[in-house]
């Protein structure tokens, strides 16, 4: 750089020293997104095995980390391989049918983990091409044009590389668990095959974590994911010789992971509707490209049933994966997309599932490396026109469930702040009344209403014992009109509704009800009914007092005052308003 600042001799267009150095700099979000890179190029290449590996030697804090990717694809001849070794060489490039495009995911997602990328590739036995890409050696040429040499022809691979094939990785730590690729007394190069290509990361220095076991458990997770339909068409991908299964975040797949994790009759999602729509590929743009989106409804009725554990960390059905984007099968998206949805804990009960062509790049914002996606605000807005009224339809669905759900606590025995109400009422300064008519008739009446009110999980015996010992009672309804509460006085009970359609419930009562059961204020809500852990005098114990008093001092003023009655109704609905303004301004 300085000589030609100083004899003003003649401008690369690169400078190969800096260039290459500024390349490991490429953003790559974690190790398992830059191995994505050589994993893509496999299936390019008609791979169906795919192996990864992370080779750890030393104790921690000396550990040497080497990676390698193999695959059984078409290989590549010399030329061809000196070629997509260089920056910009590509077989495939702005290809938009297949997973790669720019020919510079190969060399940049190596050199981001390690100075140092060896490649070896072979079309026919026992001759194998060798390139290598060497940041320090680069580093110290004094041209600016580097000029790549012709591959290295091999009979055998090396040492180094040939012991991920046959000797077992330190993790897995049983060797038991590991499907070695040669067999003992097999012959390597008889089973690398007619082609194939190893690109070789030896000493990494950048790697988002520094345990073999830890880049292997992160690349597991991440993998099943992204490539579930490659695995469920055929593609055997390992890891540390581990073979690795699909995992599918919309839980419609029958053969993926989740469906032999748990024993229930419902294993897969339910898909609601596909919807085929078009897409401008650019802003204004006339030329259009179709898009399918996918709306899948998780069993919650069935699923509830299961164990948390179970829930949160063997489906991983709160992990917040309820959009799912894949470009030409290839995901290059999970998470939450709560322009398109909500922020509600309903969305861990349904998933969209968004299938594009690599036509769509630039309208969906993807960026060369894969890592994500960013729509445009067209292509958002066009996804929201599609299904905005489907999800509103099914985000009250759910959410009447949940509210069903949160009523059915302890079922047949009254709940903390009802059994303390009832207790309370005999120092209240004026009892509960009933009429001569009602106290005649007391034991029917409430069998009728035992009836009206039984919840899940009771019996007609059981409601009529719970409505017979408790004088006062906490219903749940789910109504997008009513107000937050609503009361009623019958037969010497008072019955104090809450509206679970209302802000109230999501923003006040829910969260008191969570950290009821042993949550915090601020932990995400999985929307399951936890079982009730409160003592007497919890805050959630508190609210349900504050509103049955409430509820007890309007319907004794309502009962012997009309005027009255209707003044308290009008409060109670204009309150309600002005509450959910507040709440959702």
């Amino acid at each position: 750089m300085n000589r030609v600042l100083k004899d003003g001799a003649a401008v690369p267009l690169f400078f190969a020293q800096t260039l290459i150095a500024s390349l490991r700099d490429v953003g790559y979000n974690t190790t398992t997104s830059a191995l994505c890179e050589h994993v893509d190029n496999a299936i390019q290449a008609d791979a169906d095995e795919v192996r990864v590996y992370f080779r750890q030697a030393g104790k921690q804090g000396d550990a040497v980390i080497d990676a390698a990717v193999y695959d059984n694809g078409r290989g590549m001849a010399p030329n061809v391989l000196k070629v997509a070794t260089s920056f910009g060489g590509s077989m495939n490039f702005n290809n938009r049918s297949g997973i790669g495009r720019f020919g510079m995911g190969m060399k940049t997602a190596a050199l981001s983990m390690s100075p140092t990328m060896e490649l070896f590739s072979w079309q026919e036995p026992n001759a194998f091409y060798n390139m290598t890409l060497d940041v320090d050696a680069i580093g110290k040429e004094r041209a600016n044009a580097v000029e790549l040499p012709d591959p290295t022809l091999m009979n055998d691979l090396p040492d180094e590389i040939a012991d991920f094939f046959i000797k077992p990785m330190g993790f897995p730590t049983s060797a038991a668990e590991q499907d070695l690729f040669v067999g003992r007394g097999d012959d390597i190069n008889e089973r690398l095959g007619q082609s194939g290509t190893i690109v070789y990361m030896p000493a990494c220095d950048r790697l988002t974590y520094a345990k073999a076991r830890t880049l292997v458990e992160h690349a597991v997770k991440e993998m099943s994911r992204v490539y579930r339909r490659a695995i469920a068409d055929g593609l055997r991908l390992y890891i540390n010789n581990r073979r690795v299964e699909a995992f599918d975040p919309t839980y419609s797949m029958a053969s993926a992971r989740h469906a032999k994790m748990i024993d229930v009759e419902t294993k897969t999602s339910r898909l609601l509707f596909a919807k085929t729509i078009e897409v401008p590929i650019r802003e204004h743009s006339h030329k259009k490209e179709k898009i399918i989106i996918r709306l899948y409804r998780l069993p919650i009725e069935e699923w509830s049933t299961l164990s948390r554990k179970c829930l949160r960390n063997d489906l991983q059905v709160f992990n917040g994966l309820t959009v799912s984007m894949l470009r030409n099968d290839r995901e290059v998206f999970a998470g939450a997309m709560t322009e398109l949805t909500t922020r509600h804990a309903v969305t861990h009960w349904y998933r969209i599932q968004i299938d594009f062509p690599g036509s769509l790049d630039e309208a969906f914002g993807v960026a060369a490396n894969k890592q994500g996606v960013r729509p445009k605000g067209y292509v958002k807005d066009a996804i929201k026109l599609a299904i905005g009224e489907d999800l509103t339809t099914l985000n009250e669905e759910i959410k009447r469930y949940q509210g069903a759900q949160a009523s059915a606590r302890n079922s047949a025995q009254p709940s903390a702040s009802e059994a303390k109400a009832t207790d309370a009422d005999q120092h209240q300064a004026k009892p509960l009344q009933l009429t001569a008519e009602e106290e005649a008739e007391l034991e029917g009446n409430l069998r009728v209403l035992a009836v009206a009110l039984r919840r899940d999980g009771e019996s007609d015996d059981e409601a009529f014992e719970r409505i017979k010992e408790s004088k006062y009672l906490i219903e749940f309804k789910h109504d997008e009109y009513w107000p937050f509460y609503h009361i009623e006085h019958r037969f010497g009970r008072v019955i104090l509704t809450l509206n679970t359609a209302h802000p109230f419930f999501e923003k006040l009562y829910e969260p008191l009800r969570k950290l009821a059961a042993g949550g915090a204020f601020g932990e995400e809500d999985d929307g399951i009914e936890a079982p009730k852990t409160e003592g007497q005098d919890g805050p959630l114990v508190a609210l349900e007092l504050l509103l049955l008093s409430l509820a007890r001092t309007q319907s004794q003023i309502a009962v012997s005052n009309e005027d009255a009655k209707k003044t308290l109704e009008t409060l109670r609905r204009e309150w309600s308003e002005a509450y959910r303004v507040q709440l959702t301004a």
